[in-house]
């Protein structure tokens, strides 16, 4: 049996595809609302609009081109992460798993987008007034909860290391 078919594949699946399920269904929501209520706001608030944009870009529309080849190898370039976290996950324990999980569900629901429609529907607008943060979606969401875990993980672990190696 493959070593990565262990006992928490099941879970590790399940977070995953959850996550996708969860994008693709908000996603669709959205979608659906702004063809049939021609381009309305679904929700305009004091702090949070919900307004569909499509994305060329990565995370949160950095580095949106116009060029159809730039935005393939981009496309590429997102495809050949996913598989590398997909490998990641094979060596890695706990919360570092975990977080790896949430990245790659985020990552599979943002990458099928850019396969289907060339772009990334965002549509979660925070702002205070007229400052407004980046436009995001669920899967921003996952990817980014996953990225500041890793960050943090990765920090107490270095901070143990200094002081195993002070002792």
């Amino acid at each position: 049996m493959l070593n990565f078919l262990k006992k928490n594949f099941y879970i590790n699946f399940f977070i995953v595809i959850s996550i996708f399920v969860l994008d693709r269904v908000t996603k669709i929501y959205v979608i659906n609302f702004y063809d049939n209520n021609l381009g309305d706001d679904l929700l305009n608030s004091k702090y949070l609009n919900i307004r569909l944009i499509w994305n060329e870009g990565i995370a949160f529309g950095l580095f949106s081109f116009d060029e159809k080849i730039l935005y393939n190898i981009l496309t590429f370039l997102i495809g050949l992460v996913i598989f590398i976290i997909f490998f990641m996950l094979r060596t890695n324990e706990g919360l570092k798993k975990y977080s790896l999980l949430l990245i790659l569900g985020g990552a599979f629901g943002n990458f099928y987008d850019r396969i289907k429609y060339n772009a990334v529907p965002d549509f979660i607008d925070f702002h205070i007034e007229n400052f407004h943060w980046f436009i995001f979606n669920v899967s921003d969401i996952f990817i980014t909860i996953g990225v500041i875990l890793m960050i943090v993980l990765e920090l107490i672990s270095n901070k143990k290391e200094n002081i195993n190696e002070k002792n």
